[in-house]
């Protein structure tokens, strides 16, 4: 710097002159030199690290290039070069040196916040791409972010001061009323992911059901604050991630694990429909091959005990028979056993509810091996078809409240076919 200065002052320009000459040239001659050195670190450097990692079978590093991990990094070589040279560049010129280091400081600080925000995006985008996403650690992620940058703001902020951290980490006791105002929201949802993640309530691709928030779709992102669950009509419904905790809610992933969805309808069947097995009904139920094994079997039962007790055919009070109800729950539930897309290893049952103003229910539990909706529903409709359609060859119907064709019907039915003619009124009346 004094040679400069001194070869200054030989042009003729002063000793004032020379000096602002000289700091002007050591100052070009710094962003000169950063601007070489950020052009290194970008045009080779970077270039021959892309050209290995793209040879490179290390998947993480591929992760780390598309999250420009190494980029941010980069612009570390020209703060380094500004820190270093400026006290040569700009010998006694104290007050610039410093104000040079101080913001050279707070941009490498700016610039390692910047890039441990890409290591941790990339973690994420890693995460989701070999293991499946199968827990969510996006809230982890963003609550690690959010200390990361909470830090670097003290950091900078104890920098531009000149304060040491422990002094600054001491008066943050008494913003810490206002801290909890302000990140009210991250704060509950670091709290929520925790507990959501550690007990594995929800994750991305889950089929969750939450009413209070009218929520009834698959989870599309879990993240610090909020969960976003895609509705069945594809709009996006937005669920504070404390809500999962404070409120209850569905969730189906047990369903899709066990690879079966629960259909559980009821027949009501009408109640005045239900009878003793008469020869002729039997004979016609002797025809089904799927009752064909319990009537032979049942039969055999009903006759022995009859015989032992001594009780007449006839007799259908005192005797055992069968009925019509109870023969069709039993083919209810053979239908179900041998039908090819219900679950087999699930329960199955067919049974009778309390009877009701419309009816007597007769329930219908079994496990359809397709989850995926428009298959269940054609499953479970195929099924209840069969068994409306064969309800009568069991004599039995099912309850409907009457119908405007009932009444009509019924009007019809007492409206006499032949009325009286006018003539015939006029001469019966005196």
């Amino acid at each position: 710097m004094e040679q400069l200065i001194q070869w200054f002052e030989r042009t003729g320009i002063g000793d004032d002159g020379a000096l602002i000459a000289a700091r002007l040239t050591g100052i070009l001659a710094l962003l000169l030199l950063a601007w070489l050195a950020n052009l290194i670190a970008k045009r080779i450097i970077l270039r021959v690290a892309d050209g290995i990692i793209n040879k490179s079978r290390v998947n993480w590093l591929k992760i780390l290039q598309e999250k420009k991990v190494f980029s941010r990094f980069s612009h570390v070589a020209p703060a380094i070069v500004l820190y270093f040279l400026t006290p040569i560049a700009l010998r006694e010129w104290d007050a610039v040196i410093d104000i040079t280091h101080v913001a050279v400081r707070i941009y490498l600080i700016v610039i390692f916040i910047v890039v441990i925000d890409g290591a941790l995006n990339a973690v994420v985008a890693g995460y989701e791409r070999f293991s499946g996403g199968t827990l969510p650690i996006k809230g982890f992620v963003q609550a690690i972010k959010l200390i990361v940058f909470l830090l670097g703001g003290v950091f900078i902020v104890s920098t531009l001061m000149g304060q040491e951290l422990l002094v600054l980490f001491s008066g943050l006791g008494a913003l810490t009323a206002i801290l909890m105002l302000i990140f009210r929201d991250p704060i509950l949802g670091l709290v929520a992911g925790v507990q959501l993640s550690a007990n594995d309530m929800v994750k991305k691709g889950d089929w969750i059901e939450m009413e209070k928030q009218g929520a009834d779709g698959d989870v599309i992102d879990v993240s610090l604050t909020t969960v976003k669950v895609q509705n069945w009509d594809r709009t996006i419904t937005n669920i504070p991630s404390y809500s999962l905790i404070s409120d209850s809610f569905r969730n189906w992933r047990g369903m899709k694990e066990a690879g079966g969805r629960r259909m559980k309808r009821s027949l009501y069947l009408d109640l005045s429909c239900i009878r003793f097995v008469d020869r002729e009904l039997m004979e016609r139920l002797r025809n089904i091959r799927l009752l064909q094994s319990y009537l032979e079997g049942k039969c055999r039962e009903i006759d022995e005990y009859n015989r032992e007790h001594q009780i007449d055919d006839k007799d259908l009070i005192n005797g055992r028979r069968l009925t019509n109800i109870g023969c069709f729950r039993i083919y209810c539930a053979e239908y179900l056993r041998n039908h090819p897309r219900v679950h087999q290893e699930m329960i199955q049952i067919s049974r009778q509810l309390d009877p009701t103003p419309q009816g007597l229910p007769l329930e219908i539990y079994a496990f359809a091996k397709e989850i995926a909706w428009v298959d269940y529903e054609a499953i479970q409709s195929d099924i209840f078809d069969h068994l409306f359609s064969i309800l009568p060859y069991f004599d039995l119907r099912l309850f409907q409240q009457p119908g405007g064709a009932d009444i009509d019907k019924l009007s019809q039915a007492l409206t006499p076919k032949n009325p009286p003619s006018a003539d015939s009124t006029s001469q019966q009346s005196p």
